[in-house]
């Protein structure tokens, strides 16, 4: 689509700054809400970079001037009708069957109803590694507070709550049944975000698109699950040009997969980089390769490489991620400082880039669609919750993302942080707890009262005043 790239090219002169297609003509006819940027655009590799070998005249070369503003767009919810969100047998004439503990909840309930009304008031959003697991095992607590929240309280109601993560890789759906799994708690995908769920916005803008990082082609169906067009992977660009990446060893079954076509005559309209890489190197050559070339055409080097680049989107910017080993591991953030470090020292220029994911103010958007449809299909009340509480273990993503947006922020110590007191630079306003469960616990405490119960005793029958005694038995 080589109108893309002119456009690209016109954008540029006039706004000077990073840009999605459809700003041309003032928003266009997407289904997608643009909410403008709060994190620079420009590379952040400076600050963690030693004195780059420039030559003067690329020292002297302008730096590209973009700071906030850019648009990120964000995919509207898709609400499900109140009629459709629950499904049980029907009996002509007669009222649904409800099971036992429905039953006896909903007396609870009956005679409870501020405590309801503020149960129905509050929400939880949920970091997942190093708040729930790490990696693929379970913190203890945080089954435990899904058996909470999910019912097994004193009123037997459901407390809202998703899960926010900068984690990404994998279709939700995958995603969804192996944290069900490990949690032993039901999980929906409509409770769900990942980093890049908010990127599938982006296939209303984008065709021919580079799509980095994750596990095989697992991130090629992800994209394919948003609706992009055309995907491709750098096992493509690699069967097609072995040269392109000298240190790969690319074996059989790779070359058997892949997609290979002539990429010096196809234009890839932007990168995305959903996942952490898997092969710095080859990842990192390609990129450049793409970031220097004429309007996304490999084999070619533009002559201005600032004007002719093409858009560079990140799923999320954290350095580090909590992981089975005893300390955290480097995450998608360390590849993005990398490749804008080199950027710097081929180019003499700062590489613009989008970062989606905590701690960016579209994530937090999306995550208020996501609550609010939430809400509806558990309370079919189709509304935001007043007390939002975010618990998160990094400071620089889940804590300071949640105070900037307003949210009640929850530090635990159980990932990144290991902290004794609050984080110096970003401290949590609910405070530092030493699990999930000490946090949710504490919250319920302030909304719900210090006497709240965290089990549903389903021998007690309201209706019969408290005695202890259930005609249900």
């Amino acid at each position: 689509m080589p109108g893309i790239h002119n456009l690209w090219q016109l954008l540029r002169s006039v706004h000077g700054s990073l840009v999605i297609p459809a700003e041309a003509n003032g928003g266009g006819d997407h289904d997608a809400i643009e909410v403008p940027a709060t994190r620079s655009s420009i590379s952040d590799a400076q600050s963690y970079m030693h004195q780059l070998s420039l030559s003067p005249s690329m020292k002297e070369r302008r730096g590209s001037r973009n700071s906030f503003g850019t648009s990120l767009p964000i995919p509207r919810s898709k609400r499900q009708s109140r009629l459709s969100s629950v499904s049980r047998p029907v009996r002509p004439g007669m009222p649904a069957i409800q099971p036992t503990r429905d039953i006896l909840a909903a007396q609870v309930q009956d005679l409870s109803s501020e405590k309801v009304h503020a149960a129905k008031d509050m929400a939880f959003v949920f970091d997942i590694d190093g708040v729930l697991v790490l990696g693929d095992e379970l913190i203890p607590e945080g089954q435990r507070v899904l058996e909470i929240l999910n019912g097994d309280n004193e009123l037997g109601i459901k407390i809202p709550h998703i899960f926010l993560t900068n984690g990404s890789g994998k279709p939700e759906a995958a995603r969804v049944a192996q944290l069900s799994k490990i949690l032993q708690s039901p999980i929906s995908t409509d409770q769900f975000i990942q980093s890049h769920t908010p990127m599938r916005a982006l296939a209303e803008y984008y065709s021919t698109v580079l799509v980095v990082g994750g596990e095989g082609y697992r991130c090629r169906e992800v994209a394919e699950e948003y609706g992009f067009k055309d995907i491709v992977v750098p096992n493509d660009i690699i069967a097609w040009d072995p040269t392109i990446a000298p240190y790969r060893v690319f074996t059989d079954e790779e070359r058997a997969t892949s997609r290979p076509r002539d990429f010096s005559k196809v234009n890839i309209e932007c990168i995305m980089v959903f996942s952490d890489s898997r092969d710095y190197a080859t990842d990192m050559q390609i990129i450049m390769d793409l970031l220097r070339s004429e309007d996304g055409r490999l084999h070619t080097v533009a002559k201005d490489p600032v004007s002719q680049r093409i858009p560079i989107y990140f799923s999320q910017g954290d350095l580090l991620c909590p992981t089975e080993h005893p300390t955290p591991r480097m995450s998608q953030g360390a590849f993005r400082i990398g490749l804008e470090a080199m950027y710097k020292a081929v180019t003499g220029e700062d590489l613009e880039r989008v970062v989606y994911g905590k701690p960016e103010l579209a994530t937090y958007r999306y995550a208020d669609e996501v609550i609010t449809s939430w809400m509806e299909q558990i309370h079919n009340d189709e509304k935001l919750p007043k007390n939002v509480y975010m618990v998160g273990d990094n400071p620089a993503s889940d804590i300071v993302g949640g105070n900037m947006y307003g949210w009640n922020t929850c530090l635990v110590r159980t990932g990144v942080y290991q902290g004794e007191g609050n984080d110096d630079e970003n401290p949590a306003s609910f405070g530092v707890f030493k699990n999930v469960l000490e946090a949710v616990q504490m919250a319920c405490r302030k909304q719900l009262g210090d006497d709240f119960q965290f089990g549903f005793n389903e021998k007690m029958n309201p209706v019969l005043h408290g005695n202890g005694n259930s005609a249900i038995e």
